[in-house]
């Protein structure tokens, strides 16, 4: 699926025949021979054709990535359901809401003004920080004042030009580590979300539950993974959507049967053996009315009034840094399994697709509900053939209509959606075959970038410690001038994020 990057190579969605790429099937924007004349003006102004795609895969592709990361709508304000320190809780109701709104707002810009098959929605691990800084340090308003500084700060890095050129700086051997590390970071993600991969009793984590796959929901989720691989390894069209849709009636059978219920009861109580997030039962109502009192509750100087300025700085740089980055590895990952990125594995055009993303995590704070960010996702929607805006666009309309029917999306349970990130991440990681073997100057960076994504959850992480161990062991073999010199700044960047938390104690 994922082919090494070139003027003649080219990927194609899970399904389409040699047929159909002839007809115009997703492959390469750098195919040999003429670019295919635009049928229409959606099809000029996205560019579908041009890149040997279907107005019916971009549809399907935007169905798909909508269907992998709608989870999210749930998943979020459980995040953000802690109180902050001075008791407020965030309504779990409005949080769904406004989280879906932004979302697809967001996507539907990045569509229209990128271009690109990127979806947007609230920032897994940067939701998680932003947690637990209300929950110790900052009331709600206060917190979401400052992510809307970070992405203010970040858009002003992009109009500069600065954050374009981090992305170029990069050398392909890390950008090539980047989207294999998301691949399994994809894969580990879709195991914990099923419960295959949980914490363990004495080692840092376990094979489902005592060493078994115990429980229908894990069931589920190995009979969609399954299906899903024959389906893709058949090249069924929309194999991915299929499978979702597919696990998704199976587990809303065996619901209706066995009446497992959520892992998590009201009571405190918790069955390892229930659905982890959403529940597959057919809904009582299918329409419901979407609170949005939350937009606009932020301070935007208010952290810097309570804590003071150069603590509430080290925040914004913290949050900073992570949507920085992980926007960075997401872009250079989805790129590359689309085959859109050109001969130095940078993506053309790419100043729209970063603006969008910034101002993104703006909004995100302005409508209390984190910083908002491009979705690594968006992969599961290229691996099923999108490879435009359009795409973005379906997904994002989908997220909107979500705030008035998120009763019926809400039945796809995490165990049904996980099958796709799996496969996905299969998908991506067969890029490790470009990485360089023969230098260790080369190889450790790669690995620790590959390594630490998955094994500390962190997407930032691993590329921190990729850049960091670059940039020290090609000055140490003599190779500095391979060195780019903003990579030798974003190596400091990284050097006091990985130091935070001392920097943060002195202060």
């Amino acid at each position: 699926m994922a082919e090494k990057s070139g003027p003649t190579t080219g990927h194609t969605a899970p399904g389409d025949t040699p047929a159909d790429v002839a007809e115009g099937a997703p492959t390469s924007r750098r195919s040999d021979g003429p670019r295919p004349r635009p049928k229409n003006g959606l099809d000029r102004y996205f560019e579908i054709s041009a890149r040997r795609s279907t107005v019916t895969r971009e549809v399907r592709g935007g169905l798909t990535t909508f269907f992998t990361m709608a989870y999210i709508v749930v998943l979020n304000p459980i995040i953000l359901s802690v109180a902050d320190i001075d008791g407020t809780t965030l309504p779990f109701g409005a949080v769904a809401a406004v989280t879906a709104l932004v979302a697809g707002a967001m996507t539907i810009i990045m569509g229209v003004v990128g271009r690109y098959p990127f979806a947007l929605a609230a920032g897994l691990g940067i939701n998680a920080i932003v947690a637990v800084f209300a929950a110790t340090q900052l009331t709600w308003p206060e917190i979401m004042g400052l992510v809307v500084l970070q992405g203010l700060l970040i858009t002003v890095l992009v109009l500069t030009g600065f954050r374009r050129a981090v992305f170029e700086a990069i050398p392909a051997q890390l950008k090539i580590a980047i989207a294999v590390g998301i691949g399994f970071f994809l894969t580990i993600i879709g195991l914990a979300n099923a419960g295959i991969v949980r914490p363990g009793e004495g080692t840092p984590v376990s094979f489902g539950i005592d060493g078994q796959l115990a429980g229908w929901p894990m069931l589920v989720f190995v009979v969609g993974l399954l299906l899903t691989a024959v389906l893709v390894v058949r090249r069924v069209k929309g194999a991915l959507l299929i499978g979702i849709v597919a696990t998704t009636v199976l587990a809303i059978i065996i619901e209706a049967i066995a009446d497992i219920g959520p892992r998590f009861g009201d009571d405190g109580s918790v069955n390892d053996r229930a659905w982890a997030l959403q529940v597959p039962a057919l809904p009582d109502d299918v329409v419901s009315s979407p609170d949005l009192s939350i937009i606009g509750n932020f301070s935007l100087f208010g952290g810097f009034e309570r804590i003071g300025i150069i603590a509430a700085l080290l925040i914004v740089f913290s949050i900073m840094i992570a949507d920085f980055f992980d926007t960075v590895g997401t872009v250079t990952a989805v790129g590359a399994e689309a085959d859109l990125l050109d001969e130095k594995r940078n993506l053309p055009k790419s100043q729209p697709v970063l603006l969008v993303d910034s101002l993104a995590a703006a909004a995100g704070g302005a409508g209390s509900v984190s910083s908002n960010t491009t979705y690594v996702e968006s992969t599961a929607g290229v691996a099923d053939g999108a490879r435009t805006g359009l795409a973005s666009v379906v997904t994002g309309v989908l997220f909107l209509l979500l705030m008035f029917f998120s009763p019926l999306v809400e039945i796809v349970p995490s165990e049904a959606a996980a099958p796709v990130l799996v496969i996905v991440g299969a998908l991506m990681i067969t890029q490790i075959k470009d990485l360089s073997w023969d230098d260790m100057s080369l190889v450790i960076p790669a690995f620790l970038t590959i390594a630490l994504m998955p094994f500390t959850f962190s997407i930032t992480n691993g590329i921190g410690a990729g850049v960091i161990s670059f940039v020290l062991l090609r000055t140490v073999v003599g190779r500095r001038r391979d060195v780019h010199p903003l990579m030798w700044i974003v190596a400091a960047m990284f050097l006091v994020y990985f130091l935070l938390e001392p920097l943060q104690q002195i202060f």
